[in-house]
């Protein structure tokens, strides 16, 4: 398992498809879809350089900009409001401010209670193409933009009572797909029919 920063990793894949530690073949033709994000290196990273989060989060919100995109909510929303919330518990503010915070918390709770209802919406009809498995009763199913591939296989894998959600492959098209790619992503780069 190696930690590299996304960006330069990438540029490496564009010309081998090998690690570029211990040289092993990741993919023979699409290693890009064989790398992760490493959310607790990033946490680790974030925690050890001030103001790299909020730069990063500029940074992200200026590209969207720029390219007349609406910003993703999970840029749009930063961590602000709850590290007022934790500065203000620290500085040993007045409870005239718990009223206020309180009220903030549980117009925040509601928010939370959204299980992504209010994401883009994405409908996918799963078919299974293998004579060892069955199909679901329910081939059609209607989700979030912004879940990913291994969602659909952890989904899958509960549905059809499969012991790892490993032995599963997703494909769009004939091509297996990233467990890293949002449903967005695949829509995006992979669909080629209405």
């Amino acid at each position: 398992l190696l930690s590299v920063c996304r960006s330069c990793l990438v540029k490496y894949l564009e010309e081998n498809n090998t690690c570029p530690t211990c040289r092993i073949v990741i993919h023979q033709s699409h290693p890009l879809q064989y790398i992760g994000h490493d959310r607790t290196m990033q946490d680790i990273v974030y925690k050890l350089v001030p103001g790299l989060q909020e730069a990063e989060m500029k940074k992200q919100r200026e590209f969207y900009h720029k390219l007349g995109m609406e910003v993703p909510g999970d840029i749009k929303g930063e961590t602000c409001s709850t590290k007022q919330h934790l500065d203000s518990h620290r500085n040993g503010e007045t409870k005239a401010d718990e009223n206020l915070n309180k009220e903030t918390s549980e117009e925040k709770q509601e928010e939370d209670n959204d299980y992504h209802r209010s994401d883009e919406q994405v409908s996918i009809c799963l078919e299974c193409n293998s004579s060892k498995l069955r199909g679901l009763k329910r081939k059609w199913i209607r989700c979030s933009a912004q879940a990913t591939v291994l969602h659909l296989k952890k989904f899958i894998a509960k549905k059809l009572n499969l012991s790892s959600f490993n032995e599963l492959d997703i494909l769009c098209n004939e091509e297996i797909l990233g467990k890293d790619h949002t449903l967005k992503f695949v829509v995006v780069t992979r669909w080629r029919f209405k």
